[in-house]
């Protein structure tokens, strides 16, 4: 099971060139980040992570920034997004950030994408709460349209592009996307419907929850099976042999949002699981 690593990296932590090269030299996977454009001081939303928001939330770098000086670094590392929160982009914008970083890195990057929790965030962006999953969808559809071979139209309620040269192309085609959420018909729809896979946080609850998922992805006409990698877990010995048995073949453990010396004596600890 390949062990990869999230932070949220900020203008006071550790820097992601520096943390990328210690991460590939010890043996680790990827490093995926995640993405808050901003945080409004005053919001009405409770943050499911609990109260108060804490500091680092608010000044989160860029992912794709940070994402490409890693990438430069590195060889093997994979680099991804935890989560992308697409409804806030230009879908036509992001999909050549996506490709460009894809493409650059050798077809290295594993899109993760969400759904958001912040209503605040998201209304600054001019983003309408109630339709955020179907504004998601069709963005999601639009990229994947421009990032086809062909020029290749799309059109929807949300998003629409006609037929178009875009590129550079990713690597492979569209780049593995990963969707996060909680589990449920809705989001596993929506995994089967434009994603390769679930992004849950934990790993709690996954073995009642994959029979859903695999089932929709049946019913969907999709071969093989969904990829699932747990996010921001905190790790165990035992729950990584729990998870391994599940047959995944990917967990992101969780690092500390810190300075160099404290997130490399993480590493440390952690690489007792590599």
């Amino acid at each position: 099971m390949r062990i990869s690593t999230t932070i949220f990296l900020t203008d006071e932590t550790v820097r992601p060139d520096r943390l990328a090269r210690e991460l590939e030299q010890r043996g680790f996977a990827g490093l995926y980040l995640p993405e808050h454009t901003h945080i409004p001081a005053s919001r009405d939303t409770p943050a499911p992570m609990g109260e108060p928001l804490p500091r680092e939330y608010g000044r989160t770098l860029d992912p794709f920034v940070a994402l490409g000086q890693a990438a430069a670094v590195t060889e093997r590392l994979t680099v991804a997004t935890g989560v992308t929160l697409v409804a806030q982009h230009d879908p036509i914008a992001l999909a050549k950030q996506v490709a460009t970083l894809d493409f650059l890195s050798g077809g290295r990057f594993t899109f993760g994408v969400g759904y958001g929790w912040n209503v605040e965030e998201a209304a600054d962006h001019g983003v309408e709460w109630s339709s955020r999953r179907a504004l998601v969808r069709e963005r999601m559809l639009l990229m994947r349209a421009l990032w086809a071979e062909e020029p290749t139209a799309y059109e929807g309620r949300f998003a629409s592009v006609r037929a178009s040269l875009a590129h550079p192309k990713p690597v492979k085609g569209a780049p593995r996307t990963l969707l996060g959420g909680a589990p449920g018909p809705r989001l596993f729809a929506g995994i089967a419907e434009y994603a390769d896979g679930w992004l849950p946080i934990g790993g709690a609850g996954l073995a009642e929850a994959l029979p859903a998922l695999r089932q929709a992805w049946s019913d969907a006409g999709r071969d093989g099976a969904p990829v699932v990698v747990p996010y921001a877990v905190q790790p165990s010995a035992g729950k990584l042999a729990r998870l391994r048995d599940l047959g995944l073949e990917e967990v992101v453990v969780g690092l500390p949002s810190a300075g160099e010396a404290e997130v490399l004596r993480t590493l440390d600890e952690y690489a007792q699981y590599l």
